[in-house]
């Protein structure tokens, strides 16, 4: 499985950019394709304190009203 990471759609970009680990690492790309073990990793340098964890953060759709 791969994590896509495209910073143009983060709903935080500009504000968590500077605490990323995305950004600390590899400064900010357009987009990133991360395998499985290449996540786990991070998250492990993450979890040990190493580097600020992923900030990214997908928006996600609204619910749909319908109008009477």
């Amino acid at each position: 499985m791969t994590t896509r990471i495209d910073c143009d759609t983060c709903v935080v970009r500009g504000l968590h950019c500077h605490d990323c680990v995305v950004t600390v690492l590899l400064g900010p790309p357009r987009e990133l394709l991360l395998e499985d073990d290449e996540h786990a990793a991070l998250e492990a340098l993450a979890g040990g304190g190493l580097v600020p964890p992923l900030r990214m953060v997908r928006s996600v759709p609204g619910p749909t009203v319908e109008s009477a």
